[in-house]
């Protein structure tokens, strides 16, 4: 979590490669928490404006939330939060990701699918978003570098 503009506008950062396993027995237990928990933080975080930042990068097929998951959280998601929403930034988005949400784009509102944005690297993030208070996890890191040195081998 970090912040932008004046101090108040918070930068929400969601590591999808830290989820749970979907083999777990009590996943569905744990992901509806973990969403209330998520919730519940923003509630208490968000005064003003702010975006989402989720790091896509080095997550198995396995880790990555369901579309029937991510549906009720929105959903779910209070008029205030959704509205406060500046901008979706999705890291490293993976063809699972970018197919999911084209096929789902006609089902939300077309405010929401404008303030989604596709970045592919950290280095575009960093043209984005101020990182000087963004933590961006090893692993994620790492898959950039990967991803940037098998781009540059093309």
């Amino acid at each position: 979590t970090g912040y932008y503009g004046d101090g108040l506008n918070a930068i929400i950062v969601f590591a999808a490669c830290f989820l749970p396993d979907s083999s777990r027995t009590d996943y569905n237990y744990v992901m509806e928490n973990l969403f209330l928990y998520v919730i519940s933080t923003l509630e208490l975080m968000v005064a003003e404006d702010y975006m989402i930042v989720y790091l896509n990068g080095a997550t198995p097929r396995r880790r990555m939330p369901g579309l029937v998951w991510m549906k009720k959280c929105y959903q779910m998601i209070d008029r205030r939060l959704r509205k406060n929403l500046k901008s979706f930034i999705i890291v490293h988005p993976s063809w699972f990701i970018r197919t999911i949400l084209a096929v789902t784009r006609p089902f939300i509102s077309s405010k929401f699918s404008s303030k989604i944005q596709y970045v592919n690297t950290l280095a575009e993030l960093r043209e984005m978003i101020p990182m000087e208070y963004v933590h961006i996890p090893d692993s994620i890191v790492k898959y950039d570098e990967e991803k940037c040195i098998k781009r540059r081998m093309r």
